[in-house]
């Protein structure tokens, strides 16, 4: 009888060290998956993305001040910008970065007068500031106050290797109406995700 109860403790005992082990090893993969997630991470980052942080009033209702944005970089030299895009572009000028909404591409006739915005002689259906607009007219206002072609940019055909942008803000934007068309070298991406702050998170509508 005794020895059967040292025996049955003994077992008991070699049952009590396995759970331990493999708790080890999960945790060891854990880490080593987390490790190998963090590098591809960085590695996507790094290589095909790059964060935007909104800075200023140009772009609302749609963007605004603080919001960060992922901007994808490799899509542009794959293809080249398709209108009503949102895109991020260097302003040599201005040394630093804006970003705006492309309107008309090369070889587009573009002309905006008043909330009108026409593109080779056709309205633009601008769904994204529908209702800024609408807004403004009920109160007796335009949205737009800056028309194009212009004084300082007389011709409305966009040249080769560039695209014409304008901020969804009409009236407070400096964009294609005041600086010219955008060259195809200075854009950095498209603009596709909100990604901050956390309750704004979502997948940018083109």
């Amino acid at each position: 009888m005794q020895q059967d109860i040292q025996s049955d403790a003994v077992e008991l005992k070699e049952d009590d060290h396995r759970p331990p082990k493999k708790g080890k090893n999960e945790v060891v993969e854990w880490l080593k998956a987390i490790i190998i997630a963090l590098i591809l991470v960085a590695l996507i980052r790094w290589l095909l993305f790059k964060p935007f942080i909104v800075d200023g009033p140009s772009m609302q209702p749609n963007f605004h001040t603080g919001e960060r944005l992922i901007v994808n970089e490799i899509l542009y030299d794959i293809r080249a910008p398709h209108r009503g895009e949102v895109i991020v572009f260097h302003v040599p000028s201005e040394g630093k970065d804006f970003i705006k909404r492309v309107i008309a591409v090369a070889g587009d006739t573009v002309k905006v007068e008043g909330d009108t915005v026409t593109v080779n002689g056709k309205k633009v259906n601008e769904t994204y500031i529908q209702g800024a607009i609408d807004s403004s007219h009920k109160v007796g206002q335009m949205y737009n106050d800056k028309d194009f072609p212009n004084s300082a940019f007389p011709d409305g055909k966009v040249p080769e290797g560039h695209v014409f942008v304008m901020g969804d803000n009409r009236s407070d934007s400096t964009d294609s109406r005041m600086i010219g068309y955008v060259p195809l070298g200075d854009i950095v991406g498209r603009a596709d995700l909100i990604f901050w702050p956390v309750k704004d998170i979502h997948l940018i509508n083109h």
